[in-house]
């Protein structure tokens, strides 16, 4: 009698959408590919003048960047930043896609003030110019100090203790939007990751765990989105206040 026949059957790997920019974004891009590459699942590049569809994706990173406009905030400004409109209104609408088939979102640096610019909230438009004391070094490896806060997502991915973060920002979360939460702040007070609250997994911060790929903790933040593509983990409600201003 032979021996029977025992059939693995393997799940595929999670097909993950990363954003990037017409003008600004590649190497972010490329890096953010290699975190989900390692963390199994298959990056698929979104952006303008690529592909602009999310049918078939699991999951979704919106990366760094360029600027979002800031009249998507309420600030009717003609200053010298540079926008890329055409990649604001895809990763809005890469949200809003998000929001309605309950796909588990990461956003980083621009992608994490966009969470928070999707639901409603404000952004401070320049530390330099808001926080005149406020030192704000800007480096591809770490420069400064991100604490997470008790009793978030971020906190239970990352450790209560201190994280070692690098900076390529100049803006910020300012006033929370609708659900959403202050995951972690830095030494001055100044939001450095949100989530948003009741919802499988929508975490956004604002420096680049890409470019830190060598850092085990980075690497959860990859990892992490890619598992919670599996189905979803019990819902964390977070107290924070219904606004903030950093």
């Amino acid at each position: 009698m032979g021996l029977p026949v025992l059939t693995r059957l393997r799940r595929p790997r999670p097909r993950i959408g990363v954003t990037t920019g017409r003008w600004k974004g590649r190497t972010m891009r490329l890096a953010n590919s290699l975190g989900v590459w390692l963390s199994g699942g298959v990056p698929v590049r979104i952006g303008p003048g690529l592909r602009t569809s999310f049918d078939g994706l699991d999951g979704l990173i919106v990366g760094g960047g360029v600027d979002i406009e800031s009249r998507l905030y309420g600030i009717d400004t003609s200053d010298e930043w540079p926008y890329d409109p055409d990649r604001d209104a895809l990763e809005i609408a890469a949200l809003d896609w998000a929001e309605r088939h309950d796909r588990p979102v990461l956003g980083i640096c621009r992608g994490a003030q966009l969470l928070n610019v999707h639901r409603g909230g404000t952004l401070i438009h320049d530390l330099a110019r808001s926080h005149p004391d406020y030192r704000n070094p800007r480096s591809v490896f770490p420069c400064k100090t991100a604490h997470p806060c008790a009793g978030t997502r971020l906190a239970a991915l990352l450790g209560e203790r201190r994280v070692s973060i690098n900076a390529l920002h100049h803006q910020a979360v300012d006033r929370l939007g609708q659900g959403m939460a202050v995951a972690a702040v830095d030494d001055h007070g100044i939001v450095q990751a949100v989530e948003r609250t009741g919802h499988r997994f929508w975490l956004g911060v604002q420096w680049h765990p890409e470019l830190m790929l060598w850092s085990p903790r980075q690497l959860r933040l990859f990892r992490a989105l890619v598992a919670a593509v599996a189905g979803p983990e019990p819902h964390r409600q977070v107290p924070a206040p219904a606004s903030m201003s950093a």
